[in-house]
């Protein structure tokens, strides 16, 4: 492995952190609410760690598969560490492990909190909440390729590590130039979104902080009621459809500059995508129709929102779905594993994943009824390789198994069986609310330190498709061998 190239890999990542507090430093100047000398040393801090690890000289620059991992894993790792000092420091969140448990929420997009109450909190701290949401949701490392032009060596290895989905494309042949390319779209988009948030009656500082909790699919806040504050139908609207588009796959938007519209029309895991939102909507819609909600517009509009925030992994809530009749719960719950496409800013197992996973089983049947013939499986018209049907359900496995066991650990709080699992699927699938204690109106602070030590990286190992992370905890993964 390249030791020296991942630890300048990581100064790096310090540096760029550093760099995304100074919004929230000059936040904290405009509002003076305390928290500015939260972001001076905490910026200090960092940039005199980044640019000590950045004056590592490495004997190459290449990286490597094994490299690019340890740089995404360890990366994540340090930002949500770093990103906790300005809750301590400030004294916004005084607890250790609260304040990681907020600061992992938001590098990870979960939106999960243990703040019963943010809108005492100083306008610095919730701008750098919502800020470190924007900065996860396309991905720290990526953004580091996209800006810094001397990582250069094999930096495909740092994009396939970090990028939601089983299948990372390259747009163009250069990782660099597909890196600017994804932030360009993401920055039009999230300025979009603020435009049409002003246009609503927003200010602009809460447009800032929804359109970064939108963009990113995180869901943070900084109303207690969430979204639910504002009573309208107007910013619901606009909030669920950028909720929408942020959870397709982003490749679906570079082929629409192109003009190339076949390939949208062709997207199978686009149609999926939108057709389980149309289906779990027509659900809810009928279900909550005269119990809920005594208008059919107001069935729509709640149930619309709640889909579109759950399947997407945003979070953000207008209704108590946890009052909704459990079938409307166990719809939100299907919802919250399924999660959004591959390749966008939303978690979950992916859509693509799912699609697969039900031609795997067809295959299978298949066989049994036809043994001689030979049975392949196809995504948009072209043949999936059998390595990535493998790890497509090598990862659900995986998925399951991680879900199961933290479940196990998260239960010793004795908490209802309701509230445990859902804490640990939302967290997993980087949601945010669950149900029970966990819901829109509840929060995670009563849960035990090793509880939130525990849900705190299954919102990193879900953001980061598992297996960086465990990586991390592999012997062999560290040795040096021959590449």
């Amino acid at each position: 492995m390249n030791y020296r190239m991942i630890f300048k890999s990581l100064g790096s990542v310090l540096c760029v952190e550093a760099a995304c507090m100074v919004p929230s430093l000059l936040i904290s100047f405009i509002y003076w609410q305390g928290d500015t000398v939260a972001f001076l040393v905490s910026i200090i801090l960092l940039t005199f760690l980044g640019l000590g690890l950045c004056s590592i000289k490495p004997v190459t620059s290449d990286i490597y598969a094994r490299d690019g991992f340890a740089i995404v894993a360890l990366g994540w790792l340090l930002v949500s560490i770093f990103g906790a000092l300005p809750f301590l420091i400030s004294g916004a969140i005084p607890s250790v492990m609260d304040a990681l448990f907020e600061s992992a929420s938001a590098f990870s997009t979960t939106g999960a909190s243990i703040l019963r109450e943010v809108e005492g909190l100083p306008k610095g701290i919730l701008f750098w909440r919502s800020s470190a949401h924007w900065m996860g949701g396309m991905g720290v490392l990526i953004l580091i390729i996209a800006v810094l032009p001397s990582v250069k060596a094999n930096t495909f290895y740092i994009m396939k590590a970090e990028t939601p989905g089983p299948v990372p494309e390259k747009f163009v042949p250069k990782v660099g130039q597909t890196a600017k390319i994804l932030y360009i779209i993401y920055i039009a988009m999230t300025v979009m979104e603020v435009i049409f948030l002003l246009a609503g009656g927003m200010s602009l500082y809460d447009s800032l902080i929804h359109a970064f909790g939108t963009a990113s699919t995180g869901g943070f806040s900084n109303r207690n009621a969430s979204i639910g504050a504002y009573n309208s139908i107007y910013i619901d609207a606009v909030i669920t459809i950028f909720m929408l588009l942020f959870g397709v796959n982003f490749t679906v938007y570079y082929a629409l500059l192109k003009f190339n519209v076949k390939s949208i029309l062709q997207d199978e895991e686009l149609k999926f995508y939108i057709g389980t939102v149309i289906v779990a909507t027509i659900l809810i819609v009928l279900n909550t129709y005269g119990t809920i909600f005594q208008t059919i517009g107001e069935a729509i509009r709640y149930s619309s929102f709640q889909v579109s925030s759950i399947i997407t992994t945003t979070g953000f809530s207008t209704a108590d779905f946890a009052l909704w009749p459990i079938f409307s719960q166990c719809i939100l719950v299907f919802l919250m594993f399924l999660g959004a496409s591959a390749g966008s800013t939303g978690g979950g197992l992916k859509c693509l994943r799912i699609i697969l996973l039900f031609k795997i089983i067809k295959r299978e049947i298949m066989k049994i009824i036809h043994p001689r013939s030979v049975q392949t499986v196809k995504i948009n018209g072209r043949v999936v390789d059998e390595e990535i049907l493998s790890g497509v359900m090598a990862y659900f496995f995986a998925y399951i198994a991680i879900f199961a066991s933290a479940t196990i650990v998260v239960s010793l709080d004795n908490k209802d069986m309701i509230s445990t699992a859902t804490a640990v699927a939302s967290c997993l699938s980087n949601i945010g609310p669950g149900l029970g204690a966990v819901g829109p109106t509840g929060n995670y602070a009563d849960f035990s330190d090793i509880s939130k030590a525990v849900l705190s990286l299954c919102m990193i190992i879900g953001r980061l498709e598992i297996y960086p992370i465990l990586l991390l905890f592999t012997p062999t993964f560290w040795k040096r061998v021959n590449i």
